[in-house]
């Protein structure tokens, strides 16, 4: 592509809420590396959590506004494996169960360009050093959606791997769940907080100063925990740690 890849970012619920600067960050990098940024500000909720608990008929505005928003770009990123598997395996799902098939192209055409922030940096744009620098020590969870869902593999890690000054120690059990999972952590309070303690053993056993993932939802989850431990061990999304610079870096 010889113009600069229009790039519409897609912010998240969670992140437009509560984590900003995750979206902040992603920009950031899109930005370093030459591609034009456009947030819609008609964007809303990609209708995940309905799908997820049942509420298909509520959710099909939501897949209708998303495709409407977004089917103009290059491509749509966001920095959640979470939502973007979403919406590459329910949205067009949703719409044929509604019985509009033309919506149902129209999401699978989106879809087809929609991808989580690693891999669009891996895989679209070729890029593996994103000029960041982060001297800091941090083990990576990956989350289950984009390690499952999406197959998103080592692509975060060779990110990472090439962050100036970043020592990257490996995660025992790194292929287990938080205990998020959206509403499974309150349906599920007791295994959920369970599941969590093994997380923050292991995270705890490799002597990191940050745990970093690729969405906010399983970094909330597991900082909760270790924040109410005091354990002295951040968690720092992907993006954050991708945007950072010598002269910015925390």
């Amino acid at each position: 592509m010889d113009r600069r890849p229009r790039v519409a970012l897609f912010v998240t619920c969670l992140v437009d809420t509560l984590f900003p600067d995750v979206g902040r960050s992603t920009v950031t990098v899109l930005e370093r590396l030459g591609c034009e940024v456009v947030f819609p500000a008609e964007q809303t909720c990609c209708g995940q959590a309905h799908i997820n608990t049942g509420y298909h008929r509520d959710a099909v505005g939501l897949v209708r506004r998303f495709v409407a928003t977004f089917e103009g770009f290059d491509a749509v990123v966001a920095p959640s494996g979470s939502c973007i598997g979403s919406i590459r395996h329910q949205h067009a799902m949703i719409a044929a169960k509604a019985g509009d098939p033309a919506l149902a192209e129209r999401a699978r055409a989106v879809a087809a360009r929609a991808f989580e922030l690693s891999e669009y940096l891996v895989d679209q744009l070729g890029a593996t050093d994103v000029g960041a620098a982060y001297p800091h020590t941090v083990t990576y969870h990956p989350t289950c959606h984009s390690l499952r869902l999406l197959g998103v593999g080592d692509k975060p890690l060779a990110l990472l791997r090439h962050v100036r000054g970043l020592k990257l120690v490996e995660l025992p059990n790194q292929d287990q769940c938080c205990g998020f999972g959206g509403t499974f952590a309150v349906k599920n309070a007791d295994t959920s907080v369970a599941m969590l303690a093994d997380k923050m053993n292991d995270v705890l056993s490799t002597g990191a100063e940050v745990c970093a993932a690729s969405d906010s939802s399983c970094l909330m989850h597991i900082g909760g925990g270790l924040s109410r431990l005091r354990a002295g061990v951040r968690t720092v999304h992907l993006a954050e740690i991708l945007a950072a610079t010598e002269d910015a870096a925390k």
